[in-house]
């Protein structure tokens, strides 16, 4: 059968399940240096994960004369870290998991949003200083705001019917979608922000969508709900790192046009000693949106699926080229 290396890490049962059906599997992260020097030659299968990089550099280091790489599976949803082009050309498959962490994401959002406008991490830490904050910390709710979705993939619409079980009135930017009747479409993003006053970013990292959340978009978003109440601008990001300026999103918080942001992804991973984590009305969370023990077994077997099925000589049911 085939020699697969897996890169990020995968669940034990999925390796085991791999292993039954008879391949050999290496778990070991490699350095970009060692992916640009040809490694990934000696495997006919590579699983990664956000941490790994496959850019065109590391396909064309692939030795053209014994090269087996023909599958490359992304434990997860986002594929921007695989260069897909060049893999196409080259004729190697690249599949992702599109519905395994689907749940987690959307439950890890749904808390970013409660903890912004309850201002949980602020009240914590203030607590494990010996700050009894109970009269500044008046928070807001949830019921009666305009939640603008970037994107309205299958997370999006996950945070979209809870949010809108809670009362939310949803709203949503997302060119490659045609109308869904459920919720208000924009065809401008402007229109999103002007109306939203809390905004929940759900797109890929594109050339169109890296730093598409700038302070000039921060600036339009209204601060006050549909009664008219003051309940501030929040912005959440458990996408991908890169589509928010967060340069320009620690000026909105600096100048109080952006109330609270929270993040689980970065344009810097890891994101360690920025400013930015350093603002009191900033909460974020390590790239851990899919990190959930349900989350990662269903991924592997998902990804043990799709290996299967490409090496029965079928096209993985996910392939995105």
């Amino acid at each position: 059968m085939g020699r697969i290396a897996v890169t990020d890490g995968m669940s034990e049962s999925a390796i085991s399940k791999l292993e039954k059906l008879g391949h050999e599997v290496i778990v070991s992260h490699y350095e970009k240096s060692d992916l640009e020097n040809g490694i990934l030659s000696e495997f006919d299968a590579v699983v990664i994960r956000s941490a790994t990089k496959i850019s065109r550099n590391v396909l064309e280091s692939l030795d053209s004369d014994t090269n087996r790489l023909k599958f490359i599976g992304r434990a997860g949803v986002g594929v921007d870290n695989i260069d897909i082009e060049t893999a196409t050309k080259m004729g190697i498959y690249v599949c992702n998991t599109p519905k395994a962490s689907t749940q987690s994401v959307v439950e890890l959002t749904l808390a970013h949003l409660f903890a912004s406008v309850r201002h949980l991490a602020r009240a914590d830490r203030d607590l494990r200083t010996g700050i009894w904050s109970k009269k500044e910390l008046k928070g807001t709710e949830l019921r009666g705001k305009r939640l603008g979705l970037i994107g309205l993939g299958r997370i999006a619409k996950g945070v979209a019917d809870i949010s809108q079980y809670l009362g939310m009135e949803i709203h949503y930017f997302d060119p490659f979608i045609d109308k869904n009747n459920q919720y208000i479409k924009h065809q401008k993003i402007e229109n999103l922000f002007d109306i939203c006053t809390h905004i929940s970013i759900h797109c890929n990292l594109t050339n169109d969508t890296e730093g598409l959340v700038n302070l000039d978009l921060i600036n339009r978003m209204p601060k006050l709900d549909i009664d008219g109440i003051e309940c501030g601008n929040h912005i959440v990001n458990c996408a991908r790192g890169g589509i928010i300026n967060e340069k320009d999103a620690l000026i909105a918080l600096n100048n109080g046009s952006l109330t609270s942001l929270a993040l689980d992804v970065y344009e810097v991973e890891p994101s360690i000693g920025q400013d930015l984590l350093n603002h009191e009305n900033f909460h974020g969370t390590p790239h851990i949106a899919a990190s959930t023990k349900e989350a990662q077994n269903r991924i592997g077997i998902e990804m043990v699926d799709l290996i299967d099925e490409y090496f029965r000589g079928l096209k993985p049911s996910t392939t995105l080229n």
